[in-house]
């Protein structure tokens, strides 16, 4: 295991979907967060400390998830 580095030494670029950086644009206007980076930032970090896969954490059934994979591929977020 390597050691753990500090969160600030080592960037890298994450590519999202220009629609879904202008939709969370819009949704931390007002919260405190300087940009789109330090929400996602945010908001992987707390799935990474939650220490469980979304998919196990959801709530969501097998046949739910399944239908929400169809959606966001139908609008173009997953392959």
């Amino acid at each position: 295991m390597s050691p753990k580095r500090p969160h600030n030494r080592r960037k890298v670029s994450l590519k999202i979907p220009a629609e879904l950086y202008e939709n969370l644009s819009e949704l931390i206007e007002g919260t405190g967060f300087r940009s789109v980076t330090e929400f996602a930032v945010y908001a992987l970090r707390d799935v990474v400390a939650s220490g469980k896969r979304p998919r196990e954490s959801s709530g969501y059934s097998g046949k739910e998830m399944q239908s929400l994979h169809e959606r966001l591929r139908a609008l173009g977020y997953l392959d």
